[in-house]
């Protein structure tokens, strides 16, 4: 609680146009994962993923938000860094825990939406699943290309790929 701002993942080009040309020294350990309460931000290159979902700019009190879902949002969620690595924690959470891939993603359904799947939504999920690995073990992807893990497995990447989807649904962001 408390602390100094942090630097969570961004593009590089976002603060190299602002006033005074800032530094944005990317936070290291526990602070990356910090709250963005905490994230640090500037008038004239304000945190990108606060821009991208509509956050308000901090020059005036804001009551309540509008809820907002538009593609950038979701090209935000699939391919930004710190989304990315949401999603790897996500896996790699997932694969710590016993059970066949049935029961994790179940698990990591849960975990994201706060409600079990239904049947075609896990057969779905099983069968995206078991084609990206598929894809991973045949090395027509390549795990270590976009994991942060020390030791990238096919099926730490394919499960990544199963949070990434899940954590882009429109029910998890925007819904209550």
């Amino acid at each position: 609680m408390l602390g100094p701002s942090v630097y969570p993942p961004q593009p590089a080009s976002i603060t190299e146009m602002a006033y005074g040309k800032p530094k944005w020294n990317i936070s290291k350990g526990e602070d990356r994962y910090r709250r963005s309460l905490y994230t640090f931000s500037k008038r004239t290159a304000p945190f990108a993923a606060y821009t991208v979902f509509d956050a308000p700019t901090g020059e005036s009190c804001v009551a309540k938000r509008n809820r907002s879902n538009t593609p950038l949002q979701a090209l935000t969620l699939l391919n930004d860094a710190m989304f990315l690595e949401m999603a790897e924690a996500l896996a790699q959470s997932t694969l710590n825990q016993p059970g066949n891939p049935k029961a994790r993603i179940t698990q990591m359904f849960r975990r994201t939406l706060t409600r079990p799947p239904t049947n075609p939504e896990l057969n779905s999920l099983l069968t995206y699943y078991q084609s990206q690995l598929k894809r991973f073990q045949a090395r027509n992807l390549i795990p270590a290309d976009f994991l942060t893990a020390e030791t990238p497995t096919p099926q730490l990447a394919a499960y990544t790929l199963v949070a990434r989807a899940l954590l882009n649904l429109d029910e998890t962001i925007t819904k209550s």
